[in-house]
């Protein structure tokens, strides 16, 4: 805890101090971010750093294996978010960010039946249970079809994501966009969901 209050005190003196203006402004007005981020509990995934975004450009959403509940059945914090993010603040991108190595996903994969001492846990990734292992070829190389279920995963969160009542006005008036992405920690880099193609590709990035 000393390094992380001492990390705390770097901050104030590297960052703040340079800063001021830009973080008095952020705390007096309104947050206007551009984009909902929902994506992964993992200590090593980091939103803002993997988008180069400042404070007030991403309204974040994380939890074990970035799981969005359906409307029918929704999470009251996740379902909470995704209302707010766009009712209030309209945002006008929603990104789903699963990452390669999710553990959570590996534990579906893995037969989660062996958390059920881990009640809350076990229940949570119980949801996205039936979807990932629909998809599931267990005669598919270890590595390549846990990769496959990273990415079928952010596919279903996406498809419960546009279960919100919120969420389809907006894509009906065409003021929101979703992304399904996949993050690689080793590499840095994102693929992108191409629904046109059906399959995540690496993104053409102009500008």
């Amino acid at each position: 805890m000393r390094s992380l209050l001492r990390g705390n005190e770097t901050f104030r003196k590297s960052y703040v101090e340079g800063a001021r203006s830009f973080l008095q402004r952020l705390a007096s007005d309104k947050q206007s971010p551009s984009a909902l981020y929902v994506g992964c509990s993992d200590s090593r995934v980091i939103p803002e750093l993997l988008t180069s975004s400042s404070p007030g450009e991403l309204f974040v959403v994380r939890n074990v294996a970035n799981l969005i509940p359906p409307r029918s059945d929704a999470d009251a914090s996740v379902g909470a978010a995704i209302d707010y993010a766009i009712e209030v603040l309209n945002v006008e991108h929603v990104i789903v960010c699963g990452h390669v190595g999710c553990g959570g996903v590996k534990a579906i994969l893995d037969g989660h039946a062996q958390l059920r001492h881990l009640p809350s846990l076990h229940a949570w990734l119980n949801g996205a249970a039936p979807t990932i292992l629909a998809e599931y070829d267990p005669d598919e190389e270890g590595a390549r079809a846990w990769h496959r279920a990273v990415q079928t995963n952010v596919l279903a969160q996406v498809d419960n994501l546009r279960s919100f009542p919120a969420v389809i006005d907006r894509l009906q008036k065409g003021t929101l966009q979703v992304h399904g992405w996949v993050y690689d920690l080793a590499s840095g880099g994102v693929d992108v969901y191409d629904p046109e193609l059906d399959r995540f590709v690496a993104p053409a990035v102009h500008g």
